[in-house]
């Protein structure tokens, strides 16, 4: 379950290359793009500029280079050439690259032109949690006090945390142990040790935490049609804390 240093060492660059993806997509002028352009470009870049490899596809039988989830869709949305993005949509996009065998996974939700002040909030407070339950990552802590430091910050804010769905242990493999609960309770759940690598991936919903699969059997959507964000990182820990493997470049570690 614990990686080895030059293991981290490998899932550092795959994480920072994957950093570089999203550097990409953020140039980009979403309003008017298809989720499928974005797809497609983001797999050009990982392939032809990188030389790594879009770990998703053939993942479980899926087809693309990630998942685009707009609006009210959760997780798990597949990107199409008629789903045209328009201003005052939010859509995740969650990438997973491999490089050297070893895997990194991130996502992000983006604001599409003037979106509206709760959608930006929602997306501020999802971005919020991820970091609280990062910083709740140390050695000797447990996965509970993870979770719990994210759904506290969501409930706090009148926010849902989705159950269905969680971080995960990650290296060779995109799937791997533990599972990583974005709620909990302090002080429960497995305990971390140096070398320990996974996702931290919180969905939060507007409304309730209540989630539907549509009939394509990949795309996630809130039951109630509200809205709902994510972000992800993967991350690594350290003798002292954590280490961001994902970090993008606009970002620091004090949140």
């Amino acid at each position: 379950m614990t990686k080895r240093p030059e293991e981290i060492a490998l899932m550092a660059e795959s994480g920072r290359l994957l950093a570089a993806v999203f550097g990409e997509l953020d140039k980009l002028n979403l309003i008017g793009m298809s989720t499928m352009a974005v797809n497609d470009l983001a797999e050009r870049f990982i392939v032809d500029t990188l030389a790594a490899r879009p770990a998703s596809i053939g993942q479980y039988g899926y087809a693309y280079a990630l998942n685009s989830s707009r609006n009210h869709v959760v997780c798990h949305g597949v990107p199409s050439p008629s789903e045209l993005l328009q201003a005052g949509d939010i859509v995740n996009f969650d990438i997973t690259l491999e490089k050297n065998g070893y895997i990194a996974d991130s996502s992000k939700t983006y604001l599409v032109g003037e979106v509206s002040p709760l959608a930006k909030r929602l997306v501020q407070v999802t971005y919020e949690a991820m970091w609280k339950g990062i910083k709740a990552v140390r050695p000797g802590a447990r996965l509970g006090d993870v979770g719990h430091a994210i759904e506290r910050h969501a409930r706090r804010n009148g926010y849902s945390v989705v159950r269905e769905y969680c971080g995960h242990g990650i290296g060779r493999e995109m799937h791997e142990p533990p599972q990583v609960l974005h709620w909990g309770k302090p002080q429960t759940g497995l305990v971390l040790r140096e070398g320990m690598v996974f996702t931290i991936e919180p969905m939060l919903n507007e409304g309730r935490g209540w989630v539907d699969t549509e009939d394509d059997g990949w795309t996630v959507v809130t039951r109630d049609g509200k809205l709902s964000a994510q972000f992800e990182h993967t991350v690594a820990v350290t003798r002292t804390g954590v280490r961001v493997l994902t970090l993008r470049p606009e970002e620091t570690t004090r949140h």
